[in-house]
């Protein structure tokens, strides 16, 4: 199969296509021919290295943790898919990855691909999507009324865990630049706060719930903006408990671990147009370093999309 590789971590330029065997089916795998994937900002600091500490590549290395396309073939134990089905998934990090034409994935880790989203769409959900989801629904119990500010809203995290604030009917406040206000409004955001000239910390008081998607000075603050009780969920960096404690709230940090079943649920909600999908810049499977280069600049509205087949990726 054809796939963009890289043989050693380093800058965008590491990236060269090559091809690839397909690896071996195990009995609850199921083989997916890739329509689209995403580029996510964990992507490039694999790519750099900033992550060997955790996961440890064996080069050639395929990247890439989004997947949205038709399954090919399954393992002889699948009992939920079969070849035809339409699927997007977040993949097990520690396999190959998903900017190739194929990808084989555990079953457990797929879901059906919500009926009104093209394959493009899909496939900008599972990583961002799920992460979003966790933060929100598994490490805090996120509630009708309850107050919640979301650091970086115009992301791709960010504008997804919105999107679920909102429909859980949460107050929503967010912050942004300037120039992304009505596009995190058209999310679902309450209140908007652009970074780049005013102090949250400041403005914001007795949050029940907060995301921090920067880290450093943004998590710091986030603690006094916290009512008792409130919780602080970071994807970025453990928080410091002694802060936590001293505030009288909950702090914590996860790294995403992937979920064919709260994927579907998440699914079910953008087939019910509770939340929507937005792909604002779109590159070919051949182009993954620019998009790489666009991810690692920062400032990306929404996600960066990465078509592999031309004549599936925008058909539903």
């Amino acid at each position: 199969m054809r796939a963009m590789v890289i043989d050693r971590y380093g800058p965008p330029e590491v990236f060269r296509e090559n091809s690839v065997r397909i690896i071996p089916l195990k009995e609850q795998d199921v083989l997916i021919r890739n329509c689209a994937t995403s580029v996510n900002p964990v992507d490039w600091k694999v790519r750099e290295g900033y992550l060997k500490e955790r996961l440890r590549l064996q080069f050639p290395a395929i990247l890439g943790w989004d997947s949205a396309g038709i399954i090919e073939k399954t393992g002889d134990k699948v009992t939920h898919f079969k070849p035809g089905d339409k699927v997007f998934s977040r993949p097990d990090i520690a396999r190959p990855g998903t900017y190739a034409e194929y990808v084989v994935v555990d079953e457990s880790l797929v879901a059906f691909k919500p009926e009104p989203l093209t394959f493009l769409e899909a496939a900008s959900v599972p990583l961002a999507g799920l992460t979003a989801w966790e933060a929100l629904k598994g490490r805090s119990s996120i509630g009708a009324g309850q107050k919640v500010l979301i650091h970086g809203g115009a992301g791709g995290v960010g504008g997804y865990a919105i999107q679920l604030a909102k429909a859980a009917g949460c107050y929503v406040i967010t912050t942004a630049r300037a120039l992304n206000e009505e596009y995190v409004r058209s999310l679902g955001a309450d209140e908007v706060i652009d970074y780049e000239s005013q102090d949250f910390s400041s403005r914001v008081h007795d949050c029940d719930i907060v995301l921090d998607t920067v880290g450093g000075k943004v998590q710091d603050k986030s603690f006094g903006v916290l009512k008792q009780g409130g919780i602080l969920v970071s994807i970025t960096e453990m928080p410091d408990q002694n802060k936590a404690k001293n505030h009288g709230v909950e702090a914590t940090w996860f790294f995403l671990e992937p979920d064919g079943q709260k994927l579907a649920s998440l699914g079910h909600l953008f087939a019910e147009g509770k939340i929507r999908p937005t792909v604002e810049h779109i590159f070919s499977l051949a182009n993954i370093a620019e998009a790489h280069r666009m991810s690692q600049q920062g400032h990306v509205r929404g996600k960066i999309g990465i078509v592999i087949d031309p004549k599936e990726a925008y058909q539903k």
